[in-house]
């Protein structure tokens, strides 16, 4: 990866442990993520509808869906940002709601809407958020370091949060989710706004942290992206989860993981049957 030291302690932005027979950190670990009956509503309007879903450890997870399916909600819910009407969660089989502490030192969380404290530099922000999880602070300097230079961001370091772009904010984020090592990693469109060269960057990051056995799971609605670095998937739509798996398993028969999406949700050529003979031709009327 451009730009990446070779001299990067691993424990910046991997796990601690390497993976076992069945993917995880160990041969005996549970499921990284464990939903029972997970419900949201909002007003009349349903937004997750009674979810159950078991995630593997030590997996590239693409939560997939349309725009509105329910991936943001579910997400939410899940890392403990949103609470559910009903249902249960588990991460790494501590209940999210009664023992959030346990929990919340074991993941890292990318939101959407990525709300950062803007008045502080890259370097500043990155420095109480590792001393905020209790990290002492030779650690967290260090750690530090390898982050933004493998995250492209050594040269902006010192600049205010909110005159970083698009991309350097997604990755500022990354890195302060990524800062205490955490097991498990929860982002939410990561490559959305981000141009191609921060986009690999992430992709790079990613790919080396769930090397060692490590979980991400991330929301996305770009099937080619998905395909290209998930090794399992979870469809939604509707608020329903309408296939998980392996991508193989997903994907089926179908030429690719798009169109095999597609035939999930029930997507067909919606402007077919409409009378638009009126669109084209490049003249008002």
């Amino acid at each position: 990866m451009a730009n990446e030291p070779e001299h990067i302690d691993q424990s910046a932005v991997a796990g601690t442990a390497p993976a076992g027979p069945d993917g995880g950190r160990d041969g005996a670990v549970p499921p990284a993520v464990r939903v029972r009956g997970l419900w949201k509503k909002y007003g009349e309007q349903i937004a997750v509808a009674g979810i159950d879903l078991t995630l593997p450890a030590g997996r590239f997870i693409g939560l997939v869906g349309p725009n509105g399916a329910g991936k943001t909600t579910t997400l939410s819910m899940v890392t403990g940002l949103l609470r559910p009407d009903a249902g249960q969660v588990e991460i790494g089989g501590h209940d999210v709601w009664q023992d959030p502490v346990a929990v919340k030192s074991r993941i890292g969380v990318l939101p959407e809407g990525l709300r950062l404290f803007e008045r502080l530099s890259g370097r500043e922000l990155l420095s109480y958020i590792g001393r905020l999880r209790g990290l002492p602070g030779a650690e967290v300097d260090k750690r530090a370091d390898q982050l933004l230079e493998v995250l492209d961001l050594s040269g902006a370091q010192n600049k205010l949060v909110v005159d970083y772009s698009t991309g350097m904010r997604k990755k500022i984020g990354l890195a302060a989710a990524l800062l205490h090592n955490p097991e498990i990693l929860f982002l939410d469109e990561p490559f959305e706004g981000v141009d191609p060269v921060s986009a690999q960057t992430i992709r790079g990051v990613l790919e080396r942290y769930t090397s060692s056995g490590a979980t991400v799971v991330f929301s996305s609605h770009v099937m080619e992206l998905v395909e290209s670095l998930c090794d399992w998937v979870a469809v939604i739509a509707g608020g329903r989860i309408r296939s998980d798996g392996p991508l193989a398993e997903v994907r089926g028969d179908a030429p690719s993981l798009q169109d095999a999406f597609l035939e999930l949700v029930g997507a067909g050529d919606r402007a077919a049957g409409h009378d638009l003979d009126w669109l084209g031709g490049g003249s008002a009327r």
